[in-house]
């Protein structure tokens, strides 16, 4: 941290006159004359060497990738840190991907940013708990085992082997590709949603929910896939904002007035508008609001008398395009009693009935109510007990009971045609448009869905919502933002559809009565089947007897009197126990955090919630993390059509075309998933890919730079106290633990971002920009085993050590590699080895202010002399006697030095340090003044200095061994170039 700061900074050419005096420096007879000589003394400079590569392309990267993997033991770091000794264990409990294809990189950006942290946690001596598992089961992985066979054509044990065939290659490919990223796991055990023990838990929590009321069978209207042919829940939908229907203004003919209005109101219709014209054929009612206003309006165009809310009238008139003439004006609650002819169903009557769903933002304020097609009607239909006949089957089509006109037309397509010329022979059609609105869609076959009731399995999440939000309050959500929607969709779910009409998944364990139909399900017989499951797996409800699946103590009667049912229960049941079949903890199995992508706010992180608030009324994890999805550099989703999908193996290994596909290599990807704001969606695309790679390119430059200036140096025997340190190396090693601190705060925040933005400040501000051009000099001429080369070096290898673990959770290779060309290091890989070994005595009182205040009067001088080099400076400072010349003493004993911290700090060759400017000061003399407050022991001591400055072309030669302008004569060398030997060491 900062704690102080420079002032104002005024320029100006001395114009006395004089010059500037220092000490004459004496020559030892070491002249220089000949090329021959010259190659000498660069031959006692020591540059850096390592062989440390500079880059890896194509192959070599790739192979060497690899080869780290081997010889780290990637595959084994899990299992070795799970049998380590850890007073903390850290749980990150694994949301499954689909096992119904190839990676994409989704699925990198999730799988990535679980291993950061994972692998930051070992780092900490922290015992990992991750369990890598798949979803194994559901329609789209059904849909493709089976291609263009016809499920009907076969039977369900022959569905379920080709499903899972299918899934478990994909399972496999998807593994092999999450090793090549680098992800640690014991990959040897994962977990599956079609293992036996998986099942049988399953089916445990199953028969806590139901034997707590909250599983219940019902008919009632349901999301149906006309496509899929089952019902849906709500988290299987996604939404089309663009969806196309044809909407109709109908009436419905008043055949009795409600009792509250005049009887003289003549022919009177109520006016709706649906944008579901095919839904009319199941009406049962007309709903009004009832403290709302509604008015009998008169159309001026034909006389025709209309019911329509008050407020509505505007709008209506520009919609029918004529005016209404409001007649009277009435509250809703007075249409009640009111009863109308059905208009495409001869002599069927329908009531005028209160609502309290009737809104009054679209249509006419009075709404045509199907309680076989919509939730809110159905609850009209309940409180009323109107009937809910079901028109439409499985694939979408009316059946019988829609009568002969209508039958076998898809509803969706022809069906709404002819009900739309009934309506129109019938004298109700008012209007017919195109309407775009938001509409759900089966996100499997991206095709419009449709509500139809039938008898399913639900769970009562009306009774676990209170619950469940007060569980979410003890959870922890990152960004925060994200708690809204999570909150917004478990409002939202008024119940919860668990079965599914289907082969692949996990039988639903009923057994009905073969004459009553009447459903027998109860602990005895769910704990059998469990263990059968667990013992035999799933496949057993069709391949067992029914007499090996109903037990004898279950109540039942005669086994002959029952068969067992056919639904099998919804994926996200099956995800949404994972925390039960997976999380260790004795009894209370709970995850520290769960890391998934926005999507999960209504699925996995929601169904895992209920689930668990279900069973022990609690949360099955402490944090959620919700990351954004992977989008185009342009911001468009992926999508094959567009030509815009990223294939992860591609980005690793490269494509056909090296040009346009590269291979990029592992650690590119892991950069790519850090270097991005995960919270929002991410952009992925050439552009992105290249960044990242040039930005791990001047890393390795920069350990590289680091590996060099190390060659030789011994950290056990030629390491040096920081209190024997210049204070200059001293203050690295404080920025260091700076550095250090803000890197670890920030993966504790997963927020890996933050953890790239901290590391290039560093790099380029703090060691690029800084300390490296400082400490060239003593690098390579200082004598090889001098106290200040040793000191540099020291504080080299803890940068090294500290930058390369630091990005080691984001970049293991990367961070492997250098481990293995890093001093110091016996036998273990850094992953074993621990996380950045900061020290708390490297923050010395006063340091900071010392180093600080020196660069804040080198940042003048240099400032003074743009595109000059420092080097041919004879540099002057001058302070008032105060901290901070005593602080600048620190760094300069004697009055002048061309060897001192403070001009190596300075970049000058040769500066004076006094309390004024001399007032003989040359004409060329380059001045400046800056003021500089030091801020001690928190601000208890408080001082605001200021110094002048005063720089004049150096009188001294330049030394043809190190270059700067320390030598009497030009074919001399400099006092501290006299005293290094020809090998670079000393005298």
């Amino acid at each position: 941290m900062l704690l102080c700061r420079v002032g104002s900074v005024s320029w100006g050419l001395g114009l006395r006159s004089g010059a500037l005096r220092a000490p004459a420096l004496s020559c030892r007879i070491h002249r220089v004359g000949t090329s021959g000589d010259a190659a000498r003394f660069r031959d006692t400079v020591l540059l850096p060497h390592t062989h440390f590569p500079m880059k890896l392309n194509n192959q070599k990267l790739l192979d060497r990738e690899l080869q780290i993997q081997r010889e780290c033991g990637f595959d084994q770091l899990y299992t070795w840190q799970r049998e380590r000794k850890a007073k903390k264990e850290f749980c990150l409990h694994d949301g499954p991907p689909y096992a119904n294809g190839d990676t994409h990189v989704g699925h990198a950006l999730n799988k990535i940013l679980k291993d950061v942290r994972n692998r930051f946690e070992v780092l900490r001596g922290t015992r990992v708990h991750y369990v890598p598992g798949w979803d194994c089961h559901g329609l789209p992985i059904e849909l493709k085992a089976l291609g263009q066979l016809h499920a009907g054509d076969l039977t369900p044990l022959q569905v379920r082997r080709k499903a899972r065939e299918f899934a478990e290659a994909a399972i496999a490919r998807q593994r092999a590709a999450f090793q090549r990223w680098g992800i640690m796991a014991d990959w040897g055990n994962c977990y599956y949603s079609f293992s036996g023990h998986y099942e049988a838990t399953q089916l445990r929590i199953f028969q806590d929910m139901h034997s707590k009321g909250l599983v219940y069978q019902d008919y009632k209207p349901v999301f149906w896939s006309p496509s899929s042919r089952t019902a849906l829940a709500e988290a299987e939908l996604e939404y089309n904002s663009e969806h196309l229907s044809r909407s109709v203004y109908a009436t419905f003919t008043l055949t009795a007035l409600p009792p509250k209005l005049a009887p003289s109101l003549g022919n009177v219709s109520v006016l709706v508008w649906t944008t579901q014209p095919w839904t009319i054929p199941a009406n049962q009612a007309v709903c009004f609001m009832p403290k709302a206003q509604y008015s009998l309006v008169k159309r001026v165009d034909s006389e025709q008398l209309l019911l329509v809310a008050t407020e509505r009238i505007a709008s209506l008139t520009s919609a029918l395009g004529t005016d209404l003439q409001n007649v009277t004006t009435f509250v809703g609650s007075d249409l009640e009693g009111g009863v109308c002819q059905h208009p495409t169903i001869s002599g069927k009557e329908v009531p005028l009935l209160p609502a309290n769903h009737v809104t009054m933002a679209k249509g006419t304020g009075l709404v045509h109510t199907a309680p076989a097609h919509g939730m809110e009607d159905y609850s009209v239909a309940t409180h009323f007990s109107l009937p809910v006949d079901c028109m439409v089957d499985e694939e979408g089509r009316f059946n019988e009971l829609a009568g002969k006109d209508l039958q076998g037309q898809a509803v969706l397509d022809k069906g709404t045609d002819t009900v739309i010329c009934m309506l129109q022979a019938a004298g109700a059609l008012v209007k017919e448009e195109w309407c775009v609105h938001s509409y759900p869609y089966d996100w499997r076959s991206k095709t419009p869905v449709l509500f139809r009731p039938s008898k399913q399995w639900f769970i009562n999440t009306a009774n676990l919502k209170d619950k469940a939000k007060e569980s979410l309050q003890k959870v922890k959500v990152i960004p925060e933002s994200a708690r809204a929607t999570l909150m917004a969709k478990l409002d939202g779910r008024t119940y919860w559809c668990i079965s599914r009409q289907r082969s692949w998944g996990v039988p639903i364990p009923v057994f009905y009565h073969r004459e009553t139909g009447e459903a027998l399900l109860n602990k005895y017989t769910v704990a059998h089947v469990a263990k059968v499951f667990e013992e035999k797996g799933s496949d057993s409800w069709w391949v067992e007897p029914l007499e090996a699946l109903l037990p004898a103590d279950s109540n039942a009667g005669s086994v002959t009197d029952y068969e067992r049912g056919e639904d099998v229960l919804d994926i996200w049941f099956d995800s949404g126990t994972s925390w039960a079949a997976v999380l260790h903890g004795g009894s209370d199995p709970h995850a520290d955090v769960c890391i998934e992508g926005k999507d999960q706010l209504g699925g996995w992180f929601q169904s895992s919630l209920l689930t668990s608030v279900a069973v022990r009324n609690k949360a099955p994890y402490k944090a959620l993390v919700v990351h954004g999805f992977v989008v185009s550099e342009k911001g468009d989703k992926m999508s094959k059509s567009l030509g815009n999908v990223i294939d992860p193996d591609i980005v690793i290994n490269g494509g056909p075309d090296p040009v346009l596909s590269p291979a990029y290599g592992a650690d590119v990807l892991r950069w790519w998933v850090a270097e991005s704001n995960v919270f929002s969606d991410v952009q992925i695309g050439p552009k992105t890919l290249n960044t990242a790679r040039d930005s791990i390119y001047k890393l390795r430059n920069t350990l590289r730079f680091m590996l060099g200036n190390l060659q030789g140096f011994d950290p056990q025997t030629q390491a040096v106290d920081p209190k024997h340190m210049h204070y200059i190396d001293q203050y690295l090693l404080h920025l260091l633990r700076e550095y250090s601190i803000k890197v670890s705060d920030a993966y504790s925040e997963f927020d890996s971002g933050r953890v790239i933005r901290l590391l290039q400040a560093f790099i380029n501000r703090d060691l690029s920009s800084f300390y490296f051009s400082i400490i060239k000099d003593r690098l390579y001429c200082d004598a090889e085993n001098s106290l200040g080369r040793r000191s540099c070096q020291t504080v080299l290898e803890e940068i090294l050590d500290g930058v390369t673990r630091s990005i080691a959770p984001i970049l293991p290779h990367l961070a492997e590699e250098v481990y293995q060309y890093a001093p110091g290091h016996d036998g273990e890989t850094l992953f074993q080895s621990g996380w950045i070994k900061s020290s708390s005595v490297w923050r010395k009182p006063g340091l900071e202010e010392a180093v600080e205040g020196a660069c804040a009067i080198r940042d003048s001088f240099l400032s003074s002399i743009p595109g000059r080099n420092a080097v041919e400076y004879d540099l002057t400072v001058a302070i008032e006697p105060g901290l901070l010349f005593e602080l600048m003493e620190s760094l300069q004993e004697e009055p002048t030095s061309t060897c001192s911290q403070l001009t190596e700090l300075m970049m000058a060759s040769r500066t004076t340090l006094r309390e004024a400017l001399p007032r003989d000061l040359p004409a060329d003399a380059i001045t400046g003044r800056g003021t500089f407050l030091i801020n001690l022991e928190g601000g208890v001591i408080r001082e605001e200095s200021t110094y002048n400055i005063a720089a004049v072309p150096i009188s001294l030669t330049r030394c043809p061994r190190c270059r700067r302008h320390t030598a009497e004569t030009p074919d001399c060398l400099c006092p501290r170039c006299q005293t290094v030997g020809p090998g670079g060491g000393g005298t």
